[in-house]
């Protein structure tokens, strides 16, 4: 391939080559997706070109909304990238993801996430480790059976109560750190057909509001092997959690192992026998700035952290984040300053993303070599607001 390579958006007329692309990349099946072959509001897909107009390489950028202690914060998460086998090693990831985060800030977004396939070329372009997506399989007959309590009714959910799914979800979530505000036109577009999420939808109601719900494949077969996945389990009180895991452990004659992705320190991962879990499989996801100054104040910050610090941060793929900043923290709110003095503090963008993600703290961050300084635990103001977590994949 030339050194030469065009980065632009894709267009409708694109989107057949860039689905054999990911199809090479991923080894999907040969049945297309119907989103694969129309333009997706909420979605930008970038393409990198050869010299001679041949696409070999594609990133697709999912604008989203992450919650940040109640914040909904713009989002540039990443998914999809691939590049073709004669092309690799070559920059074209690089340079479609320079596109993506340039795009992605004029548009107005703060932070990114993505799932890698391999960690590394990220970590070289100022993404980092974040946290785990983890899938669990857990004998079915093993969950606590319990009655719901006389003020509880439990039942099966219908496309309608699926608003009052998405505000309990919302209740549970907004919150906490990283997870998706599953809003705006990407959303719109992907749940306007109002079907239920999988095969089922199990609610728990109190007095007519909901106070838990499980979304739910059943899987095939009724044997040793059969596996009841549970897409989402949720709860707002401890007898709500009580009462639906009671329901999803009455599957155990035909269905001996549940599997879900369970929310750490959620209400139903209290109730949950998770000292007995297997992993079935574990989704490293990664996180950075995309605008380091809307990432610090779009987001909720906790109302006891207090201080002010200076640093010098590089990010050599949004040169926009490089420089030396004055980071502010009260009263709930934060703000990031430009100032012409170089600090004592050298941050890497990829400490950056460990620090806003509650990911690690300021001395581990300078014992992996991402900041240096004299007083690194100054920087931990900047992982005040706790971990993050993630419940979608993408």
């Amino acid at each position: 391939m030339p050194a030469t390579v065009h980065v632009r958006e894709l267009t409708a007329d694109d989107l057949d080559a860039a689905w054999e692309l990911g199809r090479f990349a991923f080894g999907s099946t040969s049945e297309r997706p119907a989103s694969t072959t129309v333009v997706v509001p909420g979605m930008t897909r970038y393409g990198a070109f050869d010299d001679a107009g041949r696409l070999v390489g594609k990133a697709v950028e999912l604008h989203h909304e992450q919650w940040w202690s109640g914040r909904a914060v713009p989002a540039a998460d990443v998914a999809g990238v691939a590049v073709a086998p004669e092309a690799r090693g070559r920059g074209v990831a690089r340079a479609m993801l320079t596109a993506l985060l340039r795009g992605a800030r004029e548009r107005g977004a703060a932070v990114s996430a993505l799932y890698p396939t391999v960690a590394a070329p990220y970590r070289a372009l100022g993404w980092e480790t974040a946290g785990v997506l983890r899938t669990v399989d857990l004998a079915t007959a093993a969950l606590p059976r319990h009655r719901p309590a006389a003020h509880l009714t439990v039942r099966a959910g219908t496309p309608v109560d699926l608003p009052a799914v998405a505000a309990l979800y919302e209740g549970v979530t907004r919150h906490r750190n990283g997870m998706l505000t599953r809003r705006g036109e990407l959303f719109d577009h992907f749940t306007a057909d109002g079907d239920l999420p999988g095969d089922g939808l199990t609610l728990v109601e109190d007095g007519g509001d909901l106070v838990a719900y499980a979304t739910w494949q059943r899987g095939r077969g009724y044997g040793a092997d059969s596996v009841l996945t549970v897409d989402e389990a949720l709860a707002v009180t401890a007898e709500a959690a009580r009462a639906l895991v009671g329901v999803l452990g009455s599957w155990a004659s035909v269905a001996p192992t549940l599997r879900l992705c369970p929310l750490d320190g959620d209400v139903v991962s209290t109730v949950l026998p998770l000292e007995s879990a297997r992993d079935h499989e574990r989704d490293l996801w990664m996180h950075r700035p995309v605008d380091v100054v809307r990432a610090v104040a779009a987001r909720g910050w906790p109302a006891h952290a207090r201080g002010t610090v200076d640093f010098t941060l590089t990010d050599p793929l949004a040169e926009w984040n490089t420089g030396t900043w004055r980071l502010a923290v009260a009263d709930g709110a934060a703000e990031l300053t430009r100032i012409g003095d170089e600090a004592d503090l050298r941050l890497d963008v990829r400490g950056f993303a460990l620090l806003y993600a509650g990911a690690a703290r300021a001395r581990s961050v300078a014992q992996a070599g991402l900041l240096h300084g004299a007083d690194p635990d100054a920087l931990d103001l900047l992982g005040a607001g706790g971990v993050a977590q993630l419940l979608d994949y993408f």
